[in-house]
């Protein structure tokens, strides 16, 4: 007896209950929802040889950053997928391992290869097409325009109602700035399947687009009180709100949704979305205005300390540094951004010099020395992209030059730059920023 997953693809195992299991935890995968570890758990004791759901659990652990385990389940989702798995599960178990192990240039080679061939495996069309997936780490200047396109090019295997591809497809079109199309497939979705945290998580970045933090979080207070805090989403859909408090005003509804559920004391999502909302929320907490949280700094310092204690990766380094700087870690934060121009110098870091100026930047405004860390961000703006992330994690950077320039005694530059962002979407932050200049 053949036994398929949801969209139709053989399965490699002889329980149907594995199989059942398997395709809910798939299910809970893709929506960022509780429960998908359990389930797959529940597919191994009905059969531990279900290459598949192996290869799915070592994907979990090293989403938890829990290298070794991810790589071991791996390794035995591999040798199980030569033994008895077809071609499909065989290229699926090596695209994940590849991932896993941060061979990212081969596995986006393969993903690509292996969609063109099953395009309605989802769990690996999903690889490419997240703030953190391959495209976006690829070091690539148009990764979000790769998104669009990777998705026009298998929209037939799914269909108008298929709540996974809609949320992907609407969350592509948004980052590539056609958000009034992707704001639509993203509420469409969340009305096919509303217990879809990266529904919910697109809809927050369409929104800022859109220059609506109201919406922002008028949405998060009627949907997240639903969603768990053990969800990998809980503390970053919480930052977003934190964002538009703190965009709109209210720094004390902003504090305080940071220390209920961002700070990386209580969040429990994957480690670089717990450093880096962290870096990102208290550099632009005290940038704007605020007191400096010296033990708030300090309490997430040491966590991405723990958890990225060596340099290489673009969108950890900038935001590493933020932490280090802040904590007067001056060797640190050099020592980055040196390990990564030696990384370029090796032809090992495919996003280039960005990277080692975001980190020195970062420490030239720590410093106060205003107009050095302008005229270095300036001229590498239209590059800022290639680290990878989302436009509004990424518009740390473009706040972070508007500031040194305004306070460098450079208000002709910081207009520019603030009148382009308001032609993109309404802020009444950036209104008040621009009111100041005049």
């Amino acid at each position: 007896m053949s036994i398929y997953d949801a969209r139709g693809l053989a399965l490699s195992t002889s329980s149907p209950a594995a199989a059942e299991h398997y395709n809910a935890a798939v299910v809970l995968s893709l929506a960022a929802w509780p429960g998908a570890a359990q389930e797959v758990e529940a597919a191994l004791a009905q059969d531990p040889e279900f290459a598949l759901a192996q290869a799915l659990r070592g994907r979990q652990f090293a989403f938890e950053g829990r290298a070794p385990e991810a790589l071991s389940r791996l390794n035995l989702a591999q040798t199980l997928a030569a033994r008895g798995g077809d071609a499909r599960e065989r290229s699926h178990v090596e695209i994940l391992a590849l991932s896993a192990s941060g061979q990212s240039a081969k596995a986006l080679s393969l993903t690509l290869e292996h969609v063109a061939a099953w395009p309605a495996d989802a769990l690996i069309l999903s690889l490419p097409m997240g703030a953190f997936g391959l495209f976006a780490f690829s070091g690539m200047a148009d990764h979000d325009a790769a998104r669009v396109a990777l998705c026009a090019r298998h929209a037939g295997a799914y269909g108008q109602d298929d709540w996974w591809f809609q949320t992907t497809q609407g969350w592509a079109r948004i980052e590539a700035g056609e958000v009034g199309s992707g704001l639509a497939q993203v509420e469409h979705a969340l009305e096919l399947r509303p217990r879809n945290a990266n529904a919910m998580h697109a809809l927050c970045h369409g929104l800022h687009e859109a220059g609506d933090g109201q919406a922002i979080l008028s949405a998060l207070a009627d949907w997240l009180p639903g969603y768990e805090r053990a969800g990998v989403l809980h503390g970053h859909l919480s930052w977003h709100g934190a964002l538009a408090s703190l965009a709109s005003g209210d720094a004390e509804a902003a504090m305080a949704r940071y220390l209920d559920a961002v700070r990386p004391a209580v969040a429990r999502g994957m480690p670089i979305n717990v450093m880096s909302d962290a870096a990102a929320f208290l550099w632009r907490w005290q940038a704007y205005g605020q007191p400096q949280p010296t033990e708030l700094w300090a309490e997430a310092a040491a966590y991405g300390a723990a958890a990225f204690p060596k340099a290489g990766h673009a969108f950890v380094d900038a935001h590493m540094a933020i932490l280090q700087a802040a904590v007067g870690d001056r060797a640190g934060a050099e020592a980055r951004a040196r390990d990564l121009e030696a990384a370029i110098t090796a032809n090992g870091l495919a996003v280039g010099p960005v990277a080692p100026a975001l980190c020195r930047a970062a420490l030239d405004f720590a410093d106060g020395d205003h107009a050095r860390c302008a005229d270095r961000l300036s001229p590498l703006m239209d590059q800022v992209v290639r680290i990878g992330g989302s436009g509004a994690q990424r518009e740390l950077i473009e706040d972070m030059l508007i500031l040194a320039q305004t306070r460098a005694g450079r208000p002709a530059e910081a207009r520019t730059q603030l009148e382009a962002r308001l032609a993109r979407r309404p802020s009444p932050r950036d209104d008040q920023w621009l009111g100041a200049l005049a």
